[in-house]
């Protein structure tokens, strides 16, 4: 497909890495926060999109996974876009919980400050749940 029809048109054709991912942001699709970021390889996407329940590729675990499968905390897809050349999805979501693993509402809980005398990170929300009992396999 041409860069102009991809950019464009109507047709799905999303531009994977090198190894075969795409970036995908999450976003909650009634306040606007960003909540998270995962990797998608074509068949997370494809059963994202087949469910209606976010579905992503772990690096580190070599496998599909699919948020809130162990917390319980799914984000339902409401509508998923892509960029204009589409090489990063977007997925708008209802969230069933939060959606950081650490407890937090968003996985952006940090922001970045000049104080590196004194980390360069401050948090700046409130721990919304104890991940040792949420993922206590």
């Amino acid at each position: 497909m041409s860069d102009v029809a991809r950019e464009t048109g109507t047709t799905l054709d999303i531009k994977f890495n090198d190894q075969g991912l795409v970036p995908a942001i999450v976003q909650d699709a009634t306040t606007g926060d960003v909540l998270m970021m995962g990797w998608m390889n074509q068949a997370a996407l494809d059963q994202t999109l087949a469910t209606r329940k976010a579905t992503f590729y772990s690096r580190s675990r070599n496998k599909m996974w699919v948020k809130g499968e162990e917390s319980g905390h799914i984000q339902e897809v409401v509508e998923a876009r892509v960029d204009c050349d589409q090489d990063v999805v977007l997925l708008r979501c209802k969230s069933h919980g939060p959606a950081c693993h650490v407890g937090y509402h968003t996985c952006f809980f940090r922001a970045a400050t000049a104080e590196k005398a004194e980390g360069g990170l401050q948090i700046v929300e409130k721990r919304a749940f104890d991940p040792k009992k949420v993922y206590a396999k």
